[in-house]
């Protein structure tokens, strides 16, 4: 994945489950937030930066939530490239309905 989204020149922003997919330091693919510990509290900037970053992956998230909602991916059997064409699609008009 890490591969494929360098050659497109394209990032992703994702949670926590994500850390430490993407080492590479000087040129991340794959934001992440940052994580507390009971020994290790966040800064102020660090909660900013969580905060920011949430706000970028709400509405991806809420989009999902809906089409999981209405059950459309269910039975979907096809080729890999066509259903992300129609995964965005659906994207798309679920956020136009929602935020109608």
């Amino acid at each position: 994945m890490l591969a494929h989204l360098r050659a497109a020149g394209l990032g992703a922003l994702a949670d926590l489950g994500f850390r430490g997919l993407d080492n590479d330091i000087c040129d991340p693919v794959i934001i992440t937030g940052y994580a507390a510990s009971r020994t290790h509290k966040l800064t102020p900037g660090q909660k900013t930066a969580n905060r920011v970053l949430a706000i970028g992956r709400a509405p991806v998230e809420h989009g999902f939530a809906h089409l999981k909602n209405w059950r459309v991916l269910t039975k979907l059997r096809t080729d890999p490239a066509r259903a992300t064409r129609l995964l965005c699609a659906l994207l798309v008009l679920t956020n136009l309905e929602v935020n109608r």
